[in-house]
């Protein structure tokens, strides 16, 4: 059962019921072109029977592999940039107390490489891995993207030292092309465990695959729970064939009607800091599927009440160019209530007995008020509450509408040609052969 629904009545003054419906064909034409795989792109749309598909030896096979690396590691290094990480963080930091890496726990703590070339950050992590029981995951499909294969090489050079080269291939996993590429080539030479990323799966959309999955499990995380939000999503993603009964074709829809509207950037709203990994990941997939040919929504994040008192003025009253998508959750885990103060020095005793969570409710109903009163169409995402299950729908949900979204836009969603052409400048800059 699809636990998200899709509220557009705060939309209404700018694209009404009407204009959404008209879209319902264009809506139903792309959702096509997905399953059929007949358009642009068709040659990455290994997503959209993934959880379906999942090979349960590999799963098993996998657990087998989280649990020996448990035993013997306090923390798990994931190298890897872009959708390489960023859908396992996603998951984990929206899963795991903000405080986690001041607690002790049962499984290791997840920890990041590959992402930035700060070298500060990196003095920082060996400093942490010279005192730290450690295991790898290596995620790359060609092993030569520069930001990952620079950090597995000073993370590798450094577990080999502290462990000796065959403890050290037993503490690393990689996961990688089935073929070809330098990191599978490495993986076959050192003897490491090795996982495959689908050739027809990009990696905004890996999540479901071993680049998430492994790092989600050894985080602790229950990875059958995320898979089957994924597969109950896509039954009602593939099946249901109306915007009220299908929230992924209702995103598609809205966001493209007040596109065509002339706004030019969405922003994605929450109420909770759990979930500010879930917007960065969101931005990379749409960013990266939409903004190509002079086209796409240009995705940003904002996270409330504490970006209210900075961008907060700038969306009440600046360029009226963006819309907003808030993802509001209806439970809290936990409730902490506002206690007494007998002095009522701050004011506050009018809310003595509200938890935080009915505080935030209003808040962000206050928000959503003011922006729509100010020019800003929103968007409503509601679910129940966050655990994998849902997280898993969500992930669906989210690639499902980018995919019939970026169709309706009129470009390929699932190529990045873009992201080229740092990389030629960079390697010019550096001295690289041939460049």
């Amino acid at each position: 059962m699809v636990k998200i629904s899709v509220n557009i009545e705060n939309s209404a003054a700018f694209a009404d019921r009407k204009i959404v419906d008209n879209l319902l064909p264009e809506v139903l034409a792309a959702k096509d072109h997905l399953l059929k795989g007949d358009a642009a792109g068709n040659d990455f749309l290994g997503w959209v029977n993934l959880p379906e598909e999942i090979d349960t030896e590999m799963l098993a096979r996998l657990k087998n592999d989280v649990s020996r690396l448990s035993k013997k590691s306090q923390l798990l290094v994931v190298v890897g940039i872009g959708g390489s990480y960023l859908g396992a963080r996603m998951v984990i930091e929206a899963l795991q107390s903000e405080f986690a890496s001041m607690e002790p726990g049962t499984h290791p703590y997840i920890v990041y490489a590959g992402h930035t070339l700060s070298e500060d950050y990196y003095s920082q992590l060996l400093h942490i891995l010279d005192n730290k029981d450690y295991s790898v995951a290596v995620i790359s499909k060609s092993g030569t993207t520069t930001e990952p294969a620079v950090a597995f090489r000073i993370v590798k050079a450094h577990l080999e030292q502290k462990y000796g080269k065959d403890e050290a291939s037993q503490r690393i996993v990689a996961i990688t092309d089935a073929r070809r590429g330098a990191l599978h080539d490495i993986a076959v030479q050192e003897g490491y465990p090795m996982y495959v990323i689908p050739d027809n799966v990009g990696g905004r959309f890996s999540v479901l695959t071993p680049v998430g999955l492994l790092p989600i499990a050894m985080a602790g995380y229950d990875i059958d729970r995320l898979l089957q939000g994924a597969r109950d999503a896509r039954q009602t993603c593939i099946n249901e064939n109306t915007l009220d009964a299908n929230p992924a074709l209702m995103y598609a829809a809205i966001r493209n009607a007040l596109y065509r509207k002339g706004k030019k950037v969405e922003i994605m709203v929450s109420a909770r800091p759990d979930l500010r990994y879930l917007a960065e990941w969101w931005k990379q997939l749409y960013g990266e599927s939409e903004g190509k040919d002079g086209k796409g929504l240009m995705p940003h994040s904002l996270s409330i009440t504490t970006d209210l008192h900075s961008m907060g003025q700038y969306v009440q009253e600046g360029e009226r160019l963006m819309m907003e998508t808030f993802l509001r959750v209806k439970s809290p885990a936990a409730s902490v209530p506002v206690p007494s103060d007998e002095q009522n020095l701050d004011g506050i005793n009018y809310l003595v007995g509200k938890s935080l969570t009915e505080i935030n409710d209003c808040a962000t109903q206050g928000t959503i008020e003011a922006h729509v009163d100010g020019g800003v169409p929103v968007v409503c995402i509601d679910v129940d509450h966050i655990d994998e299950y849902t997280l898993g729908q969500l992930i669906y949900f989210f690639e499902f509408a980018c995919g019939v979204s970026g169709y309706m836009l009129g470009v390929n969603p699932f190529n990045q040609p873009g992201v080229e052409a740092y990389k030629r400048n960079m390697f010019r800059l550096l001295g690289k052969p041939g460049f």
